[in-house]
């Protein structure tokens, strides 16, 4: 019997958190516990021939068995129950969700292109030099891309998580608040709010998405590990200041997915890249839901890619990039801030790395000229590229490449020291 139950196990909590346990034909074996409250842990298991079952003991003594019961292991007190899993089982539900939002994008966006025309959202080039198209082309592009996440999720969720809740507050309350912000980017895209009202918009939501949790999963940055403070894992707690300190981080990265959207393709491929890493951060530090929601938002943005790549079809408006933008923020600050202390810093960092740096060069530029900070210009890292005689493919895939590069890096140090 012990050889017929052998294998890789695999099932998901209430909270989202995943346990792993894997057996040998021998009978011995061990079960993985990936993310929640402590973090990983690992407890030895054993095949009980008397009782027919796998007995896992933990770290107070108890012991606990699951009782085989066809392709499951079902908990004998609990009814918590395990599904026979392969080594890539972690990344099957993620890939199902992006493949749906994929599709669903695709399907969407001629949809959303000829509502764009329809209502007059049109992005005309006339009058202004920052643009480098010579075509109006509808927007409203994040329209198919917000339809597509939700789709996507809509699909794969409930099956990921039969026993579970598969919307908890925190993911119900983002991807409101992500529809609010689409509506408010398309109202913008017909009649270019003041960039005053864009920020504090912006900066209200960030602190509103704080404020819908249960349990540990909050969108909100409550501490950091310090890194150089001689006491390793050191929590250093923000107290009050974690809610404006989040609020920034998400206005932040989300204006900053914005004024990147330059290009034809590049916001949508550089949030595909970035959202395609914090999946794998994911899948790897056991944290099947946000995984699934990331690869979500990574497949729809591919999707969109298909109409918006040069030259454009359609352009994603502020609406999208914001929406993009702000998804990816919240996300991260439920799974990246989570991830090994020794890197967890560095994640937004390198994920976001071509959108913040684009800011922090065209802040210094305007500085320097002395510019407004908030004026529009073609000071953008993008413009530049264009400038020095490079096309808009060109630019586009270097600025992919540079990305791609630091999202492996990234990958490969949390492989490394996670």
């Amino acid at each position: 019997m012990a050889n017929e139950v052998a294998g890789r196990w695999e099932g998901f909590t209430e909270g989202g958190y995943r346990y792993v346990l894997v057996l040998d034909p021998g009978g011995t074996g061990k079960m993985s516990k990936l993310g929640g409250p402590g973090g990983f842990r690992e407890t030895k298991v054993r095949w009980d021939y008397d009782s027919s079952a796998v007995v896992v003991r933990s770290a107070s003594g108890s012991e606990f068995r699951w009782m085989p019961a066809g392709n499951r292991l079902v908990a004998k007190d609990s009814g918590f129950e395990l599904y026979r899993s392969g080594p890539l089982a972690g990344y099957r539900y993620p890939l199902a969700a992006a493949v749906v939002a994929l599709l669903a994008t695709l399907v969407l966006t001629p949809f959303v292109k000829r509502l764009a025309e329809r209502f007059g959202a049109i992005d005309d080039p006339k009058g202004d030099e920052r643009r480098v198209h010579r075509t109006p082309i509808p927007r409203w592009g994040g329209i198919a891309i917000y339809g597509g996440i939700l789709l996507g999720l809509l699909a794969v969720l409930p099956v990921a998580f039969p026993a579970a809740r598969p919307f908890p507050p925190y993911l119900v309350a983002m991807l409101g608040i992500g529809a609010l912000i689409m509506v408010f980017g398309a109202l913008d895209d017909l009649y270019q709010f003041r960039a005053l009202w864009q920020m504090l918009f912006l900066l209200a939501v960030g602190v509103a998405v704080q404020f819908f949790y249960s349990g540990g999963d909050r969108i909100q940055i409550s501490g950091i590990v310090a890194p150089f403070s001689g006491q390793p894992g050191r929590w250093v707690p923000f107290g009050w200041a974690a809610v404006p300190i989040t609020a920034l981080y998400i206005f932040v990265v989300t204006k900053t997915m914005d004024t990147i959207d330059g290009l034809d393709g590049l916001a949508a491929g550089i949030a595909a890249i970035a959202a395609s890493t914090l999946a794998v951060i994911a899948v790897y530090e056991g944290q099947p839901r946000v995984a699934i929601v990331v690869a979500a938002i990574a497949g729809a943005s591919l999707g969109f890619l298909r109409h918006n790549f040069n030259p454009a079809k359609i352009f994603m408006g502020t609406g999208g990039a914001q929406v993009l933008g702000f998804l990816l923020a919240c996300v991260s600050i439920v799974g990246a801030f989570k991830t090994a202390a020794a890197v967890a810093m560095l994640v937004p960092m390198l994920v976001f790395s071509v959108q913040l740096f684009d800011a922090v060069f065209v802040v210094v530029r305007r500085i320097r000229s002395r510019q407004p900070i908030t004026k529009a210009d073609k000071s953008h890292i993008h413009h530049t590229l264009l400038g020095m005689g490079l096309t808009q493919r060109q630019v586009v895939g270097i600025l992919y490449l540079v990305d791609a590069i630091l999202c492996a890096l990234l990958l490969i140090g949390i492989r490394l020291y996670g």
